[in-house]
This record gives structure tokens, sequence and C-alpha cells, in this order.
């Protein structure tokens, strides 16, 4: 079974990038990859800038063979075009204010400070996200490999309020 892009037949599905409900009707990427459990393939579903962001090899490769309408298409293919230039942004998985001082930062091996923000990492194994972490904002630039993550941290900060969308716009922007 190959990689597809079509609407979801019913509202049960969740995106394997964010997490969030897929809508009935909705435009979603279908994933094929190896089932671990029982012969032949699984189909693991996204949102399509969500897939953009997190699997932008197989949704690009899927893009060039399509040729149904895309909603968005320009800029879902320039965001995985980006992600694709950077792979450590695929990590990305939202921002968050360190609950306690214990972690400490993927890139610099420092602590990260109680109450300062932090980059969630996660990294893509067997079908699954698996939790891989924290980098500071400031490390942003040395282990992404570009200081342009701002889109990426907002996408997967479905959580944020609109003052903090505003606080990591000013840090974030600025790099």
């Amino acid at each position: 079974m190959a990689h597809i892009f079509e609407p979801a037949t019913s509202g049960r599905s969740k995106c394997r990038g964010c997490g969030q409900s897929i809508a009935r009707g909705e435009l979603r990427f279908g994933e094929s990859v190896p089932n671990l459990f029982a012969d032949g393939d699984t189909t693991l579903w996204f949102h399509p800038l969500c897939a953009a962001y997190k699997r932008p090899q197989p949704l690009l490769e899927t893009l060039e063979t399509t040729t149904e309408g895309i909603p968005d298409r320009e800029r879902i293919e320039q965001v995985a075009r980006h992600s694709m230039a950077h792979e450590r942004l695929q990590r990305i998985d939202g921002v968050e204010r360190a609950p306690s001082g214990q972690a400490k930062c993927r890139h610099c091996h420092e602590p990260i400070e109680r109450g300062s923000w932090r980059i969630r990492v996660v990294f893509f194994d067997e079908g699954r996200f698996a939790p891989g972490g924290s980098v500071h904002l400031g490390c942003r630039e040395a282990y992404f490999g570009t200081p342009e993550v701002l889109d990426h941290v907002l996408h997967f900060g479905a959580g944020l309020s609109d003052t903090e969308r505003a606080e990591l716009t000013r840090e974030l922007g600025a790099g």
C-alpha cells in the first residue's frame, strides 16, 4: 500500500503529529509503514501540515504523484522542504515552561532552569514518536541547524495562550 491523501471517513482517527482528531471529511495524509504486530502494512494518519513538519519525505513523495487538489499545497510543500533541509526540525513537538530545574538541554547538557521555555524533542522510531528531551531556546540554532523554529513551535503549541504565543514570537522571531 502506498502513502495517500484522502478525506477522513470518520472523525475517529487522530493525527500522529499533533494528537488532535481529524474531522470527518477533512483531508488527511496516510503514511504506510510496516505493521509491527502482524503481516503487512499499517497506515499512520496525519493532518497534511503536521506531516509536512514531522514526516516531510513521504509527504513530498506523495505530493509528486498526487494530481487531486490539495488545499494550501504551496505552503505544505514549503514547510516540508524546510523540514527536509534541517532534519532535526522534524523532532520539534512544541514548547513548554520547564516544571523543574532537573532536565538538561540535549545540545549544551546544561540544566534547563525552572520556569524557562524549552523546546520539546521527539524521535520517530518504528511508527511512533518517542519523547527525546528538551532544548533551551538559546540553543535552537546550534541544535536544529537553523534559528527559524517559530512556525514549528507554534504549530505544535496548541495549548499556548495568546500571551505566550506573543512572548515566543518576540523571543524566537529575533532569530
